[in-house]
């Protein structure tokens, strides 16, 4: 048996634009359906918005995404801050996307998309635990943590 997970992202108004972002940074297949598309009357605030969509690449990159029904419309996908002080990343969210790469040469593309328009937490460097590592804030609020796989002594 396989088991995958897939992280899910709540947004406010935003999961489409989030998706088709997504999309060209994994080079994936958006697949989307509104609320209309479930039989919300079109005329009615919301209609429009995703109530499923994903994005899905051949490589086996996966991530679902929605807007929550009646929320506010203020874009983020979690409320939350996460910084870099004293040395230490502090956060109140209660996830981050983990997204992992074979190589420096495989994860340095994905996180330059991914920092277009968001707020750097932590740059992309070498760390004592791998070849590279950073943590940013992309401009939808989602938290990445991104890495190269390490082989460890055992």
């Amino acid at each position: 048996m396989s088991i995958a997970t897939t992280t899910h992202l709540n947004f406010r108004g935003t999961a489409r634009q989030a998706l088709e972002f997504y999309g060209s940074v994994f080079q994936g297949e958006v697949t989307l359906a509104t609320y209309a598309d479930f039989g919300m009357p079109a005329g009615l605030p919301g209609a429009d918005e995703v109530v499923f969509g994903q994005v899905e690449n051949a490589e086996g990159f996966r991530l679902m995404a929605y807007d929550i029904p009646g929320s506010d419309r203020d874009g983020a996908a979690t409320a939350g801050t996460t910084t870099r002080q004293n040395g230490m990343t502090l956060t109140d969210r209660s996830f981050f996307q983990s997204l992992r790469a074979d190589s420096l040469d495989e994860l340095t593309p994905l996180w330059d998309a991914l920092a277009d328009g968001a707020s750097i937490i932590e740059p992309l460097a070498a760390s004592p635990w791998s070849p590279g590592f950073g943590m940013l804030t992309d401009r939808f609020g989602v938290t990445w943590v991104l890495d190269v796989r390490a082989a460890y002594a055992g």
